[in-house]
C-alpha cells in the first residue's frame, strides 16, 4: 500500500508541476485556512494535533488580503 501511495503522489506531482511540494506544506496551508475561517487557536490545535500553541502558530501563515478585509470591515 505504501508503494502505491508513493506512486500516486509522484504521478500527481508530475502532472501538477509542483516538484517541491511536500506533505508538510499541505499541513501549513490547512492550518492557515482554519484560522482564516474563524477557528479558534484551541480548535485548530485540536484538529492538527498540536499540544503547544507556539507550534501551532509556527504553521499559521495568514493571507494578507483576508487580514486587510477583516481590519477594514469595522
Amino acid at each position: 500500500m505504501k508503494q502505491y501511495i508513493g506512486r500516486v503522489k509522484n504521478r500527481l506531482i508530475k502532472i501538477s508541476g509542483l516538484n517541491d511540494l511536500h506533505f508538510h506544506d499541505l499541513r501549513h496551508e490547512a492550518i492557515s485556512r482554519f484560522i482564516e475561517r474563524g477557528l479558534t487557536i484551541p480548535e485548530a490545535a485540536y484538529i492538527s494535533g498540536h499540544k503547544a500553541k507556539s507550534m501551532l502558530l509556527r504553521y499559521a501563515h495568514p493571507n494578507l488580503d483576508i487580514v486587510k478585509q477583516k481590519v477594514f470591515s469595522f
